[in-house]
């Protein structure tokens, strides 16, 4: 059931007619922003070798498994290889994580204050040049000559 036999039957046979016609179709790709930046280029590079390992790790212990139903004689060395390609799989997966963590050390992470962070931060100023220039000019009445003194000697 299209959508020109539901036009129709809710009663709207006009709206049927414009659809059916080429040039009012929805275009088929809608471009829409990123919504997350892209992984750095060193984290990336340790991802994908993470997941190459990890993949022929999966698939190593399920020839070994296969392998130690069937009876065979590779079952054994298959296991020995599975365990040690495990940890290299460990390795892989910590070598992301630290590589993110390095990376984010030495090139900071890029944030844009909220408006309402902004604005809290220039009140503070505010507040604190008005305290300063009270403060200044409190210094400025003692110099002049002190206690209640209107007018010079």
């Amino acid at each position: 059931m299209g959508t020109t036999v539901r036009d129709k039957a809710s009663g709207s046979g006009a709206a049927a007619r414009e659809r059916e016609e080429p040039g009012q179709r929805p275009p088929l790709w809608v471009e829409e922003p990123a919504r997350k930046r892209r992984l750095p280029d060193p984290v990336r590079t340790s991802a994908v070798r993470a997941v190459i390992i990890v993949a022929l790790t999966l698939v190593q212990a399920m020839v070994a498994f296969l392998s130690a139903l069937a009876g065979s004689w590779l079952s054994f060395p298959m296991v020995l290889s599975s365990v040690a390609s495990t940890v290299v799989a460990t390795w892989g997966v910590l070598d992301v994580w630290v590589t993110r963590q390095v990376w984010n050390q030495r090139n900071g992470v890029i944030s844009a204050p909220s408006s309402t962070a902004r604005r809290l931060r220039r009140e503070r100023r505010r507040a604190r040049r008005q305290a300063r220039a009270e403060g200044r000019g409190k210094v400025r009445i003692r110099r002049r000559g002190g206690a209640g003194q209107l007018s010079h000697p």
